[in-house]
């Protein structure tokens, strides 16, 4: 059986399990090639190599809805649902998204690389089905420490509450469920899992409570051996508390015997989680060995980056300031916390994927007298802005946020794009934002935060490549500085990584006799009275940056441009504010897709003569 045979799921139901053995190796081995040269999640999809064809050959989807949370462990559905000749495209411009995509398939029904999301969809889905169309089963994949966030808890909670038709599966793949195995446990779980025999139970407790004189005694009896087996099992005594019947756990790479499960699963006329045990790496030796640098796409951070420059940083904090603490949510790999950990231990804390909570808890800790400094993706940060906003910045808690992956990140795609930090993080009274230029600039500013005690700190920089600059091209504090002078009648301002952007349109410009002036804001808010009072005596100004530029860096130097024109009883100059519009931008390069913006130095220069003309 070929790989690129596969049109869809239809095709794998006729096939032997020998035939499927050899499916899955032909699946692994075309993982391993695209992600080798692409990049992606590499671990999290070999291990769910069998439990993906076990799901397809017992649901029919796209009429069963299977939902994947966390999305990026969705590269076998994507094969198995006619997508495999394909595959060479994943995470390329106009290719295959590296998460689920409706705009790929039927059989996606949601885009999520946002975990802990899909109990939430599936309760409502199977809200919807149960007057629609009872028949129809909604199926949540839920893994990848996706339970380690709350909104998880919540969609269990209502699909327990409700009794509605969801099947959970539970891909375990790390080792908070270590399986008991002996030959007690195996009859167990074969006698949870089968419905008829559980039926029969409930309906022998019903019986029970209807013999005279010993009916009440025995349903207790019956009620508390079961009780007492329940107790053999931390994780079905969660569930089912919940309102789930759990079953499990069982062997993920097993087709045959994860097929049964479903089956069983698929027949019950509640909520059911099945708990599956999987091998992330499974096939690949290096991820097999090192899951930690599989988990993401990440192995050590690279030296000359803004997130190695952090990485430095926080070790070289953590010596000088015994009271400053890390924090993460799930990802102390990626966002350059490990030689951190490895320093300072306990001070610091990964949450789980949990960014509200990571945010509360941080104003705990400097409410206490500690310096928290929480590491997280722009994109993610955003789950979390009511508590930045009334539990941090409401308190003028001394909270730093330490935000990667900040402006256009690339091959990740819309669900990825840091574009919203400045938009939401300039709203909330009180909060420092700054936007390094260079690798030295990271450095400055992560020294000066330590010592702005007033409130809550933001530091944002990009996952692309950072430049290096010589220390009288660094500023310090909140003051702004001055990158180019000109001749008065030009002024680009470049926010963060465009700063270089602005310069390069600078010496374009001059080529053609246009004499610009360059300033580097360096802090978002509060906006540099000295770069505005210089800016507003130009004719015309320019602010680039690489967020949202409705409501952004931009809107605020522009405000602050016609307040102090207003105050002097003098004209503004025209403002033109450069960024990324208000859409959803699909995976590329980031280079290339600022250059599609009108956000190179190009793009800048052509805007910039429009203007004079």
């Amino acid at each position: 059986m070929q790989l690129d045979t596969i049109g869809g799921p239809d095709d794998l139901r006729e096939r032997s399990h020998a035939e499927l053995d050899d499916l899955c190796q032909q699946i692994r081995a075309r993982i391993i090639e695209a992600v080798s040269s692409r990049g992606g999640h590499l671990g999290s999809n070999l291990g769910s190599v069998e439990l993906t064809v076990a799901l397809h050959r017992v649901f029919r989807s796209p009429h069963d809805v299977i939902l994947w949370d966390t999305g990026h462990q969705a590269y076998v559905h994507k094969m198995l649902t006619g997508r495999s000749t394909d595959f060479d495209s994943l995470r390329t411009a106009g290719g295959l998204a590296g998460y689920p995509s409706r705009t790929e398939s039927p059989h996606d029904w949601i885009e999520n690389s946002h975990a802990s999301t899909a109990l939430s969809y599936a309760h409502g889905l199977a809200t919807a089905f149960e007057s629609s169309d009872n028949r129809r089963r909604v199926v949540a994949v839920v893994g990848d420490g996706a339970m380690t966030g709350g909104m998880a808890f919540e969609g269990l909670n209502n699909i327990g509450h409700s009794g509605r038709r969801v099947v959970v599966v539970l891909n375990d793949n790390g080792r908070s469920y270590a399986p008991t195995v002996s030959r007690l446990t195996e009859s167990l779980v074969r006698f949870r899992s089968n419905p008829k025999i559980m039926r029969r139970s409930d309906r022998l407790e019903e019986v029970a409570e209807r013999i005279p004189w010993v009916g009440d005694t025995l349903q207790r009896g019956m009620r508390m051996s079961k009780a007492a087996i329940r107790e053999l099992w931390d994780s079905a005594g969660f569930f089912e508390n919940l309102g789930l019947r759990y079953l499990g756990p069982f062997d993920g790479h097993d087709i045959a015997g994860l097929e049964e499960a479903l089956a069983n699963a698929a027949q019950f006329d509640e909520p059911v989680v099945v708990h599956v045990l999987t091998q992330k790496g499974r096939g690949y030796g290096p991820a097999e060995q090192d899951q930690i640098k599989h988990m993401h796409d990440v192995g050590k951070v690279k030296p000359g980056t803004y997130t190695g420059m952090f990485s430095d940083m926080m070790v070289k904090l953590g010596g000088l300031h015994p009271e400053v603490v890390a924090i993460t949510a799930a990802m102390p790999d990626s966002t350059g916390l490990l030689p951190f950990r490895e320093h300072f231990g306990d001070r610091c804390i990964d949450v789980g994927i949990a960014e509200q909570h990571a945010v509360t808890s941080a104003v705990g800790m400097a409410m206490g007298g500690l310096r928290p400094f929480f590491a997280v993706y722009s994109t993610f940060l955003s789950r979390a802005f009511d508590q930045v906003n009334l539990d941090c910045g409401l308190h003028r808690a001394p909270v730093v946020f330490c935000i990667d992956r900040a402006g256009i990140t690339g091959d990740d795609g819309p669900s990825h794009h840091g574009i919203l930090d400045m938009v939401l993080l300039t709203k909330v009274p009180g909060m420092v934002v700054l936007a390094p230029s260079s690798l030295e600039e990271l450095e400055q500013m992560m020294l000066d935060a330590v010592d702005m005690t007033g409130g809550p700190v933001a530091i944002r920089w990009p996952k692309t490549a950072a430049r290096s600059v010589s220390r009288d091209q660094v500023g310090s504090g909140l003051k702004a500085r001055k990158a180019r002078s000109g001749d008065g009648r030009l002024c680009l301002i470049g926010v963060g990584k465009m700063l270089e952007a602005c310069e390069q349109a600078a010496e374009l410009l001059e080529n053609e006799g246009v004499d610009a002036t360059v300033w580097d804001p360096r802090a978002v808010t509060p906006v540099c009275p000295k770069m505005v009072a210089d800016a507003v005596e130009c004719d015309l100004v320019v602010t680039v940056e690489d967020g949202l530029r409705t409501g952004g860096a931009g809107t605020g130097i522009r405000d602050a441009l016609v307040e102090r024109a207003e105050a002097a009883g003098q004209a503004a100059p025209r403002v033109r504010v450069l960024g990324v519009p208000l859409d959803y931008l699909p995976h590329g390069k980031p280079d290339q897709i600022l250059a599609d913006l009108g956000l190179d130095a190009a793009g800048i220069a052509a805007t910039v003569k429009s203007e004079l003309l």
